[in-house]
């Protein structure tokens, strides 16, 4: 049994049926799932894992493809061109797409292969035995199965049950905003030759990368569509929305928040903001503190419910696809569900606590450089800020769904 019919919880279902078991889905919200219309960013290592489950393909067709990232200042000068993942291979490529059409896309494959999804099944409780676990539901309805996998996000409710004394979600010190424009005209940025060093970055009107700029004010970055449509999200200090800021505050009051930010810079960030119609939402970043329990004798966590990190690192989602694999791959293989739940968590924890600690890393500082004066000098791009050009053998041994799981965990 599923709890979650999101993006983890999708993969999951698709994961546990490839490894023949019988699965069920339940999803608390009465249609799709909830989102708040941003998008993301779907890493190499994510199509990998999909791959696996017979599903890259379906995700293949949606959004466009990533091939590089360039890192800005606050001056349009460049600190760093990267390659972005297998870009030569069509299925492992990133790729940027809305958060609900990688949703839709998946589910949609779980109704094509027979697995059921129900909806409007919100969680209250679970309980468990050496030999099953039952969860209840506020319609006053139960199911029984042999495992319940806890894939319903940050906020989870079979966390909140598998352990309650379990820290967060906690707040990780920046507002996230997330926004789409047809308006801006790339061709119209004003890029002087005294502007900018020898080893400047062109107008910024590539179609296949992802421009972060690491302005004074805010981190923002965005990406261009193959037809004109600019994908944006900025990163900014400062205290926690408040749920009625959330709901209440209309795209033009969070542009006036935004782009007092971003005009001291010479990049096209507010310029683009500036272009941004009634497409602006805002959200806070939010995180879970490494530590958390994962799993018990028949109840596990996996994606955001397990390991949820900030978005600085962009692989939330990828994150939670390998979990998918991996869990899967070890019920296929072990003697026993209790050895089953252990090899799951000691091959993920230690990569996706990694992934947790980089990202609230990479949060923290830009917490701290917001507060650089304009024209004050940029640090240079760090290592963690160079995602890898290839995926890692390692990684890809533990993802290989034909390949068992290597006997002794890789260390973080």
């Amino acid at each position: 049994m599923v709890i979650g019919g999101g993006i983890a919880g999708t993969a999951a279902a698709l994961a546990l049926h490839k490894a023949g078991f019988e699965v069920t889905v339940h999803e608390a919200h009465p249609d799709t799932g909830a989102d708040i219309g941003a998008f993301l960013t779907l890493a190499s290592n994510g199509m990998h894992a999909l791959a696996q489950l017979d599903a890259a393909a379906p995700v293949a067709d949606l959004g466009f493809p990533i091939t590089g990232m360039s890192v800005i200042d606050e001056t349009g000068a460049r600190l760093a061109a990267i390659p972005l993942g297998e870009h030569e291979r069509p299925l492992t490529r990133y790729r940027c797409l809305r958060r609900a059409d990688l949703g839709a896309a998946l589910q949609d494959e779980v109704r094509r292969r027979g697995i059921r999804i129900r909806h409007a099944a919100r969680l209250t409780t679970v309980t468990e035995s050496a030999t099953g676990a039952t969860a209840t539901f506020a319609d006053g309805s139960s199911a029984s199965a042999d495992l319940i996998v806890g894939a319903d996000g940050l906020h989870s409710a079979v966390r909140a049950q598998l352990d309650p004394a379990a820290t967060g979600p906690d707040y990780a010190g920046q507002r996230v905003f997330y926004g789409y424009t047809t308006a801006y005209d790339f061709t119209a940025h004003d890029f002087t030759t005294d502007e900018l060093t020898a080893d400047a970055t062109p107008p910024p009107d590539a179609q296949d990368r992802i421009t972060m700029v690491r302005g004074s004010g805010a981190a923002l970055g965005y990406l261009v569509s193959p037809a004109g449509e600019t994908f944006w999200f900025a990163r900014v200090a400062g205290p926690a929305l408040t749920a009625q800021e959330i709901t209440g505050t209309t795209p033009r009051q969070w542009r006036d928040q935004l782009l007092p930010l971003l005009r001291p810079d010479r990049t096209p960030a507010a310029d683009i903001v500036a272009a941004t119609g009634d497409r602006l939402m805002a959200t806070n970043a939010l995180h879970l503190r490494p530590g958390n329990r994962w799993h018990s004798r028949r109840i596990v966590l996996i994606g955001d419910a397990a390991h949820a990190a900030s978005p600085a690192t962009g692989q939330g989602a990828s994150m939670a696809l390998e979990d998918a694999v991996v869990l899967a791959k070890a019920l296929r293989d072990a003697d026993t569900p209790g050895a089953a739940l252990d090899s799951y968590e000691q091959h993920r924890r230690p990569r996706a606590e990694r992934n947790l600690t980089v990202s609230a890393q990479l949060t923290a500082s830009r917490t701290t450089e917001g507060d650089q004066a304009p024209g004050s000098t940029a640090p240079q791009a760090r290592d963690s800020e160079r995602p890898a050009a290839r995926l890692d053998e390692e990684l890809l041994q533990l993802l290989d769904w034909d390949a068992e799981l290597p006997r002794t965990p890789r260390p973080a």
